[in-house]
């Protein structure tokens, strides 16, 4: 029975070592491998299309141009004549940034001018 024995424990420690070996090499690749978080993509604003915008013309009421891009992000409180659209869209696993920028101008009730301000992706530094 001892033959027997050192036999069992003889396999019993093969088995062991061979699975300590085998998780000691899923630590070396591990070594190398960086989790990082997920981050999402964070969007603010009006998001206008190109056709909406270019519907905008000289001579329009407040109320179509709010029909047509809705109510602006930003309300100047000093200059009531003025309508800022404002989109920031920032891709978060690359750090992309996307701006676009849009302003209607009044004069009274009447659209007088516009202007696009329509960026192309920058790459913010962090």
């Amino acid at each position: 029975m001892t033959s027997t024995s050192n036999i069992i424990r003889t396999l019993t420690l093969i088995v062991a070592l061979a699975c300590l070996l085998a998780s000691l090499s899923g630590c070396a690749r591990m070594r190398n491998f960086s989790l990082k978080p997920y981050k999402i993509n964070i969007q603010q604003g009006n998001f206008l299309e190109e056709d909406e915008i270019d519907m905008i013309e000289p001579g329009m009421t407040r109320s179509q141009v709010r029909f047509l891009l809705g109510t602006p992000m930003v309300a100047d409180l000093f200059n009531s004549d003025r309508w800022d659209y404002y989109y920031y869209l920032k891709i978060g696993r690359t750090g992309e940034i996307y701006r676009r920028h849009f302003i209607v101008f009044f004069e009274g009730e009447e659209t007088t001018r516009v202007e696009k301000r329509l960026g192309a992706a920058e790459l913010e530094i962090s």
